[in-house]
């Protein structure tokens, strides 16, 4: 966290339970500033620390290896940059192999440096594909997010448990495995309240209301890119 004058943040605190109309001086609230500072800290953690540090990778497990490795149901718990709001779910990642690997609790720990930023989810799923792809330079990647975003659940619209679907895709030139469909791994969300996330190409955007297959070709012969 940058470093701010102390004071003055919880000055500021203090300030927010005002105007929210309650009294930061009775004892119920007077230990509140100083909580919630350090639970900022630790919500905004990911800007201490990069990406590329906690993915550690190997060039001596992927010889003779062409099929999709994949780690489902990663935690995600984030903040929303436009209302300061929580939005959680679970990430879905795979990727195929070209040369190296990646130890399976460092996408944990991806994803968890990531999400710990005020952040959207398009750009948190797009992000942990490109690091992904940076690190290993494998044959594809694929990334599926599917959060509960407070700022509409709480506030706005309040459509209590509609959950938001994003996904990613990176890709070289691959063998037929890394264009297999995403559906063979990535789990179907729940069609009550789900948003997808429309898809584009070459060839034009793919309807928000069909599921954005994270490896599918269009029917162009392009891949599509979020």
């Amino acid at each position: 966290m940058t470093l701010v004058d102390h004071d003055k943040l919880l000055a500021a605190v203090r300030l927010l339970i005002e105007a929210g109309g309650d009294d930061p001086a009775r004892e119920g609230l007077r230990e509140t500033p100083e909580r919630f500072l350090r639970a900022w800290k630790e919500w905004t953690s990911g800007y201490d620390e990069k990406a590329m540090d906690v993915l550690k990778s190997f060039d001596d497990g992927a010889a003779n290896y062409d099929e999709l490795v994949i780690v489902r149901d990663i935690p995600v718990y984030s903040l929303c940059e436009h209302h300061l709001a929580p939005f959680f779910g679970v990430a879905h990642i795979g990727y195929l192999p070209r040369e190296r690997i990646v130890g399976l609790s460092k996408l944990n720990r991806l994803v968890g440096v990531l999400s710990r930023r005020l952040q959207v989810q398009e750009r948190l799923t797009t992000q942990i594909a490109d690091a992904l792809q940076t690190a290993l330079r494998p044959h594809g990647v694929a990334v599926m997010l599917e959060c509960r975003h407070m700022c509409m659940e709480s506030r706005g619209i309040r459509q209590p448990g509609a959950s938001m679907v994003s996904a990613c895709r990176n890709s070289s030139q691959s063998p037929r495995a890394a264009r297999a469909p995403a559906a063979s791994w990535m789990p179907r969300p729940r069609a009550a309240g789900t948003t997808w996330s429309p898809w584009t190409c070459a060839s034009g955007t793919v309807p928000s209301d069909e599921p954005p297959s994270a490896t599918r070709i269009c029917a162009a012969g392009h891949s599509p890119r979020p």
